[in-house]
């Protein structure tokens, strides 16, 4: 089978030795489409993984063989994350899920950028969904990623009659957006990028330019009457400067986003003004269903958002998206 593997700073198509059930709990899926999510770019660009490492993991696949105590057959297309806590750690009974070990130490195997995976009986029974109709292999790709956002929100409990800004307006940016007002929050968005602010507008996200500071903190308090929390979905060194201008006293800061270097933090202006400064990373299989919801129940809308490249060109896709070409990559096996 052909997988897309890092070998010395690219991603090389090599064929590999077909995976087996072998009397193994799970499932053998064909890989029809893998989203290309901002961790593998992260991955790739700062040398996390060693060489023949196969990234991705928003699959949409079709069950190939199965050994299942689940629902699940032959010939049913499913969508699965790669990540399952175990529920019962100090983490999880925290609600930390992603902290957990278990947690860490599940995967789909051996990448989403394969031809074939293997998902475990586990993944199964917690985060694998069967696809209805009414919905296509590209929107519903976006399950884990939307998934990480709806957990996002949550953990930053959020009131009725909160306003929230999010600063940057990538597909993560968008999906927040997306679904902070599917969650029956107002939601603004600023970003750098005159096309995505444009995008930002057409999907509901009251969105602007953000370059001259001064300017756009003026525009968003006379817009909002304060910022209540502020969505960190950009890493970028100016992303930390909007958020401690716009967010009011005692506001939430919740930081979605990594950067190549810690970049320290504001001490003075959390402690004088009260802040809540929070991460979060990725989903519990509660926050998945959500997102499952909502999109295939129309209620984020995700059309447009990716641009579809053959395994071929899987290189290609990661360029593009590290030269801000595209917004989302969604690689066609």
């Amino acid at each position: 089978m052909k997988t897309a593997q890092v070998e010395n700073d690219k991603i090389i198509i090599k064929e590999s030795e077909d995976i087996k059930l072998d009397g193994l709990k799970g499932a053998i899926v064909k890989v029809i489409g893998c989203g290309l999510c901002g961790s593998d770019i992260v991955k790739f660009r700062e040398k996390i993984v060693h060489n023949g490492s196969v990234l991705g993991h928003e699959i949409v696949a079709e069950i190939l063989k199965i050994n299942s105590d689940t629902d699940f057959k032959v010939g049913d297309k499913i969508v699965t994350s790669h990540h399952i806590p175990c529920g019962n750690c100090i983490y999880c009974k925290h609600g930390n899920v992603s902290m957990c070990e278990h947690f860490k130490k599940t995967n789909i195997v051996p990448g989403g950028f394969s031809e074939k995976v293997f998902v475990s009986e586990e993944h199964l029974k917690n985060v694998a969904h069967k696809i209805p109709n009414g919905i296509t292999d590209e929107e519903i790709s976006f399950y884990e990623p939307l998934g990480c956002c709806i957990r996002a929100i949550k953990r930053c409990k959020l009131i009725d009659g909160d306003k929230v800004l999010v600063v940057g307006l990538g597909s993560i940016g968008l999906l927040m957006g997306e679904g902070i007002k599917a969650m029956g929050f107002k939601v603004y968005g600023c970003d750098l990028i005159e096309d995505r602010i444009k995008l930002g507008n057409y999907l509901g996200i009251e969105s602007y330019n953000s370059m001259n500071l001064e300017k756009f903190s003026k525009i968003i308090e006379e817009k909002s009457g304060g910022i209540d929390a502020v969505f960190m979905t950009s890493g970028a060194d100016k992303a930390i400067d909007v958020a401690l201008k716009v967010v009011r006293k005692g506001g939430k800061i919740l930081v979605f986003s990594s950067t190549p270097k810690n970049m320290g933090y504001a001490n003075n202006e959390i402690y004088y003004k009260e802040l809540t400064v929070l991460g979060s990373y990725s989903p519990s299989p509660k926050d998945l269903a959500d997102s499952f919801n909502l999109l295939v129940n129309k209620k984020v809308n995700v059309k447009g958002l990716t641009t579809v490249y053959p395994l071929e060109n899987i290189q290609q896709a990661f360029d593009d998206t590290i030269s801000n070409k595209i917004l989302k990559a969604y690689i066609k096996m």
